[in-house]
């Protein structure tokens, strides 16, 4: 009887562990998702540098300003669709803010930069995965029209913010005459950039997903559908 009591006993500790280990092992894998998102937000961040500051066109304008046509956008909307809103933001808003602030026409506006990449990053985000949930959506024309909708409705928000906040702190500082000279120019470079980096984001990234998967780096970020309904 005693060891009918003890086995009983043995077999219900057993019962208690296995979902405290899966728990366990639930935990560590994310942990290391989390890691490796980090690590993936500093080479978005690297990334962005080098191709805003190396690839990119300045145009010289009045006053000693300048605009810039240049992919820095696309490897933050890029950087949002591969690993959220949030690490895409920031990889990108690090990257383009630490060029800002190597550049001396540029330094003035860096909070500025970091806070419309990020926004970029995150409304990407917030389009791409929590209304369109592209990473867990398995037909490919559904993720293609999502991730055009999640490209463009970040983007748009840069073309629409970022020549409107700098023409408001170029009024303060430099007047309005030249304020609205520069806005034009500022229009029509974030307008192209925005262009380019729609076609050049959307374009890697469907590229990149079938072979992240098959790789097994592809991130499973936010709910899907049928935990949301």
């Amino acid at each position: 009887m005693l060891e009918r009591h003890k086995f009983v006993e043995r077999h219900a500790k057993r019962k208690v562990s296995l979902p405290s280990c899966k728990r366990s092992g639930m935990e560590i894998m994310m942990k290391n998702e989390k890691l490796l998102k980090l690590v993936m937000t500093g080479v978005f961040a690297a990334l962005s540098y080098v191709v805003f500051t190396f690839l990119q066109i300045k145009i010289t304008l009045p006053g000693g300003d300048a605009t810039s046509i240049h992919l820095g956008n696309a490897v933050c909307v890029l950087g949002a669709l591969l690993i959220g809103g949030v690490y895409g933001g920031l990889g990108g808003a690090i990257g383009m803010t630490i060029g800002d602030l190597f550049d001396p026409v540029y330094v003035v506006y860096a909070p500025k930069t970091f806070i419309l990449k990020f926004c970029i990053g995150l409304i990407t985000g917030i389009i791409a995965h929590r209304l369109g949930h592209i990473s867990t959506e398995r037909d490919n024309g559904k993720v293609l029209k999502w991730t055009i909708a999640a490209t463009i409705g970040g983007l748009l928000f840069n073309v629409i913010f970022d020549p409107l906040i700098g023409y408001f702190y170029k009024l303060l500082i430099l007047g309005k005459p030249a304020a609205e000279l520069t806005l034009a120019w500022n229009v029509a470079s974030t307008s192209i950039n925005a262009v380019t980096s729609t076609i050049v984001s959307v374009a890697v990234y469907m590229a990149l997903r079938p072979a992240l998967k098959k790789s097994g780096l592809f991130f499973t970020i936010g709910k899907t559908k049928q935990q949301t309904l």
